[in-house]
């Protein structure tokens, strides 16, 4: 077997495989001799059939495996004898297409190589923490939050109109064409409007009724309302207002911690600190993950694979149009070409994660199965109902795995360089650490 250099120019590489005929024929002999114990032919014995008999019964289709075989030991000797890793998988292509037994095979490789990675010295790279901590302000601002969610209603004074979030208790009974429909009817009914729980136009018509009121609401139901018996159909569904009820924040009080699961005020304000500073502390670590990018970025640069970073640059052009253009649901679009802004973040992102690939490997940075579990996992709660399908279909799927393991690797990539790293704490307000936040997501 023959392998030839033929193009050598940055990271673009090119060789010319030969493997013999004399190779390929002693492959399938071997492969026959293998095999040969475990034959059976009328008119021989197992594992006595001549082995003449054999290649002609079974050469033709030995020849095919012994083939692929010889070009993939070819191309695996290579990579490990230079060290050499494709950036992509590597173009193989047969030349000699007029091939017939007793000829040679003549292989074309192409493939860009992944760079050589230089060192970097993480113990010299200088990072600030923005460090905030859960004041009583804070702590007071979250309460009063709660106590609004947590919101009741109490009778507005008679007489008084409903007003947009107030509730009104309500009987009402819908008719389309005159005639009362299943599913259509309720009494004491505690709507609250501005909540969009009704079919639209319905609430807003009952903004300014007083207790007692009889109002008639005139509605059209959507074309692709669930029932198709009432799909675009129009209706008057007649209301009998009740009560009107104006919503009141909960006592900020031990009943209030209690139905968040606080055993009392003072154990739910414990558990709003530990919830603040665990959120101002994931944001502080979003916003020293992008400075450390940004210092990674600066002091290290390498040649970069063009397809890598092509594939990087249309993905990245594709996603944003799709951003500007939320109507468009399906990707039978003409294909977007990637600007230079779209180019420049490419490079960058295709360097940071050979850099942080790299740094990874040599640190032995590993995503456990429990890891991986867990992300599978969070994932399978956007499916409610399927939980157990998406499991499977993850398992499954080999590139839903790296879609998976990617993210949790590079956070751990990140955690072991922090650690590394000369990183110093800064106090800051949460205003200072919000605006950092949204200097993040402007960028």
């Amino acid at each position: 077997m023959q392998v030839t250099e033929t193009l050598n120019e940055g990271l673009k590489r090119g060789y010319n495989i030969t493997v013999t005929a004399a190779e390929l024929n002693d492959k399938v002999n071997e492969k026959l001799t293998e095999a040969r114990p475990e034959v059976e032919m009328k008119g021989f014995r197992k594992g006595k059939v001549p082995m003449a008999l054999l290649k002609k019964q079974f050469g033709q289709r030995l020849m095919g495996e012994a083939m692929q075989e010889s070009i993939d030991g070819a191309m695996n000797k290579h990579f490990e004898d230079s060290g050499e890793r494709p950036a992509l998988q590597p173009e193989v292509k047969m030349t000699n297409e007029d091939w017939k037994e007793g000829d040679d095979v003549h292989v074309e490789m192409s493939y860009e190589a992944l760079p050589a990675i230089p060192e970097v010295d993480l113990k010299s790279v200088e990072l600030e923490k923005l460090v905030v901590k859960a004041d009583d302000e804070a702590v007071e601002e979250a309460l009063k939050s709660l106590a609004e969610t947590a919101q009741d209603f109490k009778a507005r004074r008679k007489g008084s109109k409903a007003k947009d979030g107030d509730q009104v208790v309500i009987d009402f009974v819908g008719k389309v064409d005159g005639e009362a429909f299943e599913g259509g009817s309720a009494e004491e009914y505690p709507l609250v409007l501005g909540s969009n729980s009704f079919i639209p136009g319905f609430e807003e018509q009952l903004v300014g009724v007083k207790a007692e009121e009889e109002k008639d609401v005139n509605v059209t139901f959507p074309e692709e309302y669930g029932a198709e018996n009432l799909a675009g159909k129009d209706a008057i569904f007649t209301c009998t207002v009740k009560e009107v009820k104006e919503p009141v924040a909960a006592e900020i009080d031990d009943d209030l911690a209690a139905k968040f699961g606080a055993e009392d005020l003072a154990g739910l304000k414990s558990q709003i600190s530990e919830r603040l500073e665990a959120e101002y502390s994931g944001a502080s670590r979003a916003v020293m993950k992008r400075g450390l990018l940004d210092a990674l970025d600066k002091i290290v640069s390498f040649d970069l694979p063009p397809s890598l970073v092509e594939a990087e640059a249309k993905q990245i052009a594709h996603q944003l149009w799709h951003e500007e253009n939320p109507e468009v649901e399906g990707h039978d679009h003409a294909e977007i070409e990637p600007t230079d802004e779209h180019n420049k973040l490419a490079e960058r992102r295709v360097r940071l994660g050979l850099l942080l690939a790299e740094l990874g490997q040599k640190a032995e940075v590993e995503v456990t199965d429990a890891e991986m579990t867990q992300a599978i996992m969070n994932q399978a709660r956007q499916y409610p109902g399927q939980e157990r399908q998406f499991f499977e279909f993850v398992q499954q799927n080999a590139q839903m795995q790296q879609q998976l393991r990617a993210p949790i690797f590079e956070d751990k990539v990140i955690d072991y360089i922090f650690e590394l790293a000369q990183v110093a704490d800064k106090e800051v307000s949460k205003d200072d650490l919000q605006r950092a936040v949204e200097a993040l997501e402007e960028e």
